[in-house]
């Protein structure tokens, strides 16, 4: 049985002896050939478009311009067969975001792979991790 529990995604990984969190995190980027890819960046865009309902508050949430989060929006939109963001242009009613059901698919899968190679590694993290000299400073 491993010692790692799942985590959410961005959070440390438990030390070796399971009393505190770890800084260790596991990042993952797909890359699917030269079409695309897709990482935790723009994982956590989706996410935040799917918590906010709007483009401009997930950019807000990352520190991401809206000129940026836009353009990411664009670029995955562009590499899937169906889109993952759909928005509407403000005014009187109100402009948003949301993700469409295959945004919804590929979020959701991407953080299944995530939850899976964290399983997976753990104990291999763990023993990289234990090799490191000590960086806490005396603490």
């Amino acid at each position: 049985m491993s010692r790692f529990a799942p985590l959410a995604p961005g959070r440390g990984l438990p030390s070796l002896g399971g009393m505190t969190e770890s800084t260790t995190t596991l990042r993952l980027r797909l890359v699917f050939g030269q079409a695309a890819m897709l990482g935790p960046g723009k994982a956590d865009l989706l996410g935040h478009i799917r918590d906010t309902g709007s483009i401009a508050a997930a950019g807000r949430a990352m520190s991401m311009s809206y000129k940026r989060a836009w353009s990411l929006v664009e670029e995955m939109n562009a590499a899937y067969r169906e889109p993952l963001v759909l928005s509407a242009r403000g005014g009187a009613s109100g402009g948003g975001a949301r993700l469409t059901e295959t945004g919804e698919a590929v979020l959701a899968g991407y953080r299944r792979i995530e939850e899976i190679a964290l399983q997976a590694a753990g104990p291999e993290i763990a023993a990289l991790e234990a090799m490191l000299v000590d960086m806490s400073g005396g603490k």
